[in-house]
């Protein structure tokens, strides 16, 4: 047993070995009695700016009759706890048989389609159990990928819509701020195999410490160059340009029985693992022309803000702004508007690049990046409106038409198309401007970063009206929480639109399609997720379910685990 001390807190200006000390300070220890310490947690509490603190989560080594005395007297503090076990046990293993079924073919290889990060770690933890997974991503190896995203953003070659920001090796956040973080119930400790397994492809091993780890852009494309060579040393095999066209039903049953290619190839499977993110339209609506079953879900539409970074620095830092501790500065918002909508702050991107984001000919859509160092001159974060179910109505080929999210998304990403001159400009605006409700002609103090460039004009139009009436009212009261943020020159840019998949595939306690057997809908796409930690987390839990499902189909008669509980 070791244990683990929460809410220890230093000064910004402190050294190696006032951490030791605060440790027997707080336990009132001997120096000579704490044998040891890791850290595995620190944040920064910046409730006084005039006294920041840096908060630290220790695990301590001490001797174990220490150890049951301090658990003694400290009985009634929540801040001193047995350290808990945070290693991963996969859930079965594939047996001598199953493997050579696997390698002969008897038994179908579990398909997974799609390289992000759900995608990618249900294919690394079915590699692990011996199960040999075969990954289809529609898209380019990481390295192609950038040149043809990069080149896009610099007009230097033509937009590609299977190779961009959105698909292609490493999924949506490959292009993004690369936040490591997530709100979601996590009893299992699925995240920290996440980080684990990011460190262990090349991932700076601070990310296992640090509160709101991030690994930026350039890094990201590191590491799942390290997640695929991983699968690949494991048995796993992975295909680039190889986008799903089509799924094969049983007659009846309806249960998977093989995934057709675009080039007209036929992969038999009986388990498909689709994670493919939330802006495979296509994919959406072949599964709707298959009958598979899906609905509406809330998602959010908006602009990209940005300011300079040097402002939300000092807003949040204070004197503290541009202490090495610290870097650049964050911040999260919320704002419930008069008509009744929700106004937050989404994907912030610290010292970052408001960036092209479509996936689609003939329409913009805008999305934040940051490298790891976060040092470009503006901050920037999206500023997004709830849109629920009910909104998106007229936008459908019918009542109910669970695709009306998708066609309701693409409506306003050609509107911000037109409005910025049809060359995959974004149509931009200062704040001023924008509150004022007047076309803006140019940028200000505050240059916008967008690529492959920003037409100066009126927004509005690329807007719901009430989207712009809930903007407009939120982004003065923003001004409250930081001081400066609703400066006139700062820039908005547009639209913000792939927040989140539109639609949810409902699926059972097996994680399978309610209604497709051997359908496994993962990750954001399929409404599971919302980043990359998360989607990494539900790309584990489903191959976990893949995994057991499995056992039980070609072994059977030998006790098997439930996926029940797994969550």
């Amino acid at each position: 047993m070791a244990l683990r001390l929460h809410q220890l807190k230093l000064p910004l200006e402190h050294d190696e070995a006032a951490l030791g000390e605060a440790i027997c300070r707080r336990l009132k220890l001997q120096p000579q009695q704490l044998l040891g310490h890791r850290v595995v947690k620190r944040s920064v509490d910046a409730r006084r700016r005039q006294a920041i603190q840096l908060t630290y989560s220790v695990e301590l080594e001490l001797e174990a009759q220490l150890e049951q005395r301090l658990l003694r007297r400290f009985h009634n503090d929540s801040q001193l706890q047995p350290a808990p076990n945070e290693c991963y046990t996969p859930v079965t293993q594939a047996d001598g048989a199953i493997e050579r079924g696997l390698r002969d073919g008897t038994i179908p290889r579990p398909v997974v389609v799609g390289a992000g990060p759900c995608g990618y770690f249900a294919a690394l933890l079915l590699a692990q159990m011996g199960l040999r997974p075969l990954l289809l991503e529609r898209g380019q190896p990481v390295k192609q990928r950038s040149a043809d995203t990069f080149g896009f953003w610099r007009r230097q070659t033509p937009f590609n819509p299977e190779s961009n920001a959105q698909f292609g090796e490493g999924g949506a956040g490959t292009f993004s701020d690369g936040k490591l973080y997530s709100q979601v119930s996590d009893p299992r400790h699925l995240g920290r195999k996440v980080l684990e397994e990011l460190v262990q492809a090349g991932a700076n091993p601070e990310i296992l410490v640090l509160h709101r780890p991030h690994i930026g852009t350039f890094k990201l494309a590191t590491v799942v160059r390290g997640l695929r060579a991983q699968i690949e040393a494991l048995g796993g095999e992975i295909r680039f340009q190889s986008r799903v066209e089509q799924l094969e039903l049983e007659p009846g049953s309806r249960a998977v029985r093989a995934v057709y290619l675009a080039d007209g190839s036929r992969i038999a499977a009986q388990q498909v693992v689709l994670a493919v993110g939330h802006s495979a339209r296509d994919s959406f609506a072949m599964l709707q022309r298959l009958g598979v079953a899906m609905e509406r879900k809330p998602f959010s539409i908006g602009v990209r803000i940005e300011h300079p970074q040097a402002l939300i620095d000092a807003a949040r830092w204070g004197a503290c702004a541009g202490h090495p501790r610290l870097g650049a500065a964050e911040y999260k918002l919320v704002h419930h508007a008069a008509n009744g909508r929700c106004v937050y702050s989404f994907c912030m991107c610290p010292g970052g690049l408001v960036v092209g984001a479509t996936s689609e000919p003939g329409r913009v859509v805008t999305n934040g990046m940051s490298q790891h160092s976060r040092n470009e001159r503006n901050a920037n974060s999206g500023i997004v409106v709830g849109i629920d179910p009910e909104d998106v109505e007229p936008y459908g080929e019918g009542p109910g038409d669970p695709l009306a999210g998708v066609a309701f998304q693409r409506h306003w990403e050609q509107r911000a198309f037109e409005l910025g001159g049809g060359s995959y400009a974004a149509p931009g605006q200062t704040l001023a401007d924008f509150l004022a409700g007047r076309p803006s002609t140019a940028a200000r103090a505050v240059t916008p970063s967008y690529n492959p460039g920003v037409t100066f004009t009126d927004l509005s139009p690329a807007l719901p009206d009430y989207v712009v009436e809930a903007l407009r009212e939120a982004l003065p009261a923003f001004n409250r929480s930081i001081p400066g943020y609703a400066m006139d020159d700062a820039v908005l840019t547009g639209v913000e639109t792939r927040t989140s998949s539109p639609l949810r595939l409902p699926r059972g306690e097996q994680l399978e399609s309610s209604n497709t057997p051997g359908l496994y809908p993962a990750g954001e796409g399929a409404g599971y997720a919302g980043g990359i930690l998360s989607a990494a987390i539900d790309g584990i839990r489903v191959a976990e379910a893949v995994a057991l499902t499995l056992r039980r189909r070609w072994r059977p008669g030998e006790p098997g685990e439930s996926v029940c509980g797994l969550a």
